[in-house]
């Protein structure tokens, strides 16, 4: 797998070659795939429709709009 990091981060990837920089990597992917499996075993119980999900986030986000609003 090839990888595309910004120039700031590869510079500093440069100056510590001592990092197994491949190995971070690895760890950070297995660490989102969990993630992933995680909320895929939960969402795979719920009666919840993607409707209903999509209608509770936008209740949401107005609720902490007008708390910060203040």
């Amino acid at each position: 797998m090839t990888l595309a990091v910004p120039e700031e981060l590869h510079k500093i990837m440069r100056k510590h070659r001592e990092m197994k920089w491949s190995e971070i990597a690895r760890q950070a992917l297995w660490m989102q795939a969990r993630k992933l499996e995680m909320m895929d075993k939960i969402l795979s119980k719920s009666k919840l429709k993607e409707e209903d999900a999509l209608d509770i986030g936008r209740k949401v986000n107005k609720g902490i709009a007008r708390r910060h609003a203040l």
